[in-house]
C-alpha cells in the first residue's frame, strides 16, 4: 500500500473544519491520484477496467453503476455492485437524489469507483461527489461499452464488456 494525499480534490477541509488525513491505498489509486492532480481532474482519478475489477473482488474499492435503470437492464452490468443513476429516463435528465443515493450507500472516505456507458457521465458524477465531500471517488475509464468505432457503435473498441470482464444480462 501507497500513502497519499489528495491534493486535487475542489475542498480539502472536511464538514467539520479538519484537513483530510492521508490514506493508505494500493499502488494503482496513487498512480491514478497522482496523474489526476498533473491533470488537475476535480476528482481522486481514473482507472483502467482491469483494474476497477481487481481493486473491487479484493475488497478494496466499492463500484457503483451509475447508468440508467434501462441500460442496466438491456446492456447488462457488473454482478453485486451499487447502482445510482447519475441520470434518468430518456431525456438523461441528472437524478436531483444522486448525492443524497450515495451518501445513504457509502461514507465519504470511502474508495469508490463510478462506471457508465463510456467514463463520461461518471467523470462528471465523480466530480460532483467529490465537491460534495467524498474523497477517494475515482472514475472507470472508458466505462462498461467503450467508445464508439469507426459504424459510431460500442462495445467493440473498448470498455468493460470488450475486455471481457465479467457481466450479466437481466
Amino acid at each position: 500500500m501507497t500513502v497519499i494525499q489528495l491534493t486535487n480534490a475542489v475542498d480539502n477541509s472536511t464538514p467539520n473544519g479538519s484537513s483530510n488525513a492521508a490514506r493508505e491505498l494500493p499502488e494503482v489509486l496513487a498512480k491514478a491520484a497522482q496523474a489526476a492532480i498533473g491533470a488537475e481532474l476535480a476528482y481522486a482519478g481514473s482507472v483502467a477496467p482491469e483494474d476497477a475489477w481487481k481493486l473491487f473482488i479484493n475488497g478494496h474499492a466499492h463500484l457503483v453503476d451509475v447508468r440508467t435503470v434501462e441500460e442496466r437492464k438491456f446492456v447488462g452490468h457488473v454482478p453485486n455492485t451499487f447502482h445510482i443513476a447519475w441520470q434518468t429516463g430518456p431525456a438523461l435528465i441528472k437524478n436531483p437524489r444522486f448525492l443524497r443515493e450515495l451518501e445513504n450507500k457509502l461514507p465519504k472516505d470511502a474508495v469508490i469507483l463510478l462506471l457508465c456507458r463510456s467514463g463520461k457521465r461518471s467523470a462528471a458524477a465523480a466530480e460532483a461527489a467529490t465537491k460534495a465531500g467524498f474523497r477517494y471517488v475515482f472514475n472507470v475509464r472508458e466505462g462498461f461499452e467503450g467508445d464508439l468505432d469507426e459504424h459510431q457503435q460500442r462495445g467493440a473498441v473498448s470498455g468493460w464488456r470488450q475486455r471481457g470482464l465479467p457481466w450479466v444480462q437481466d
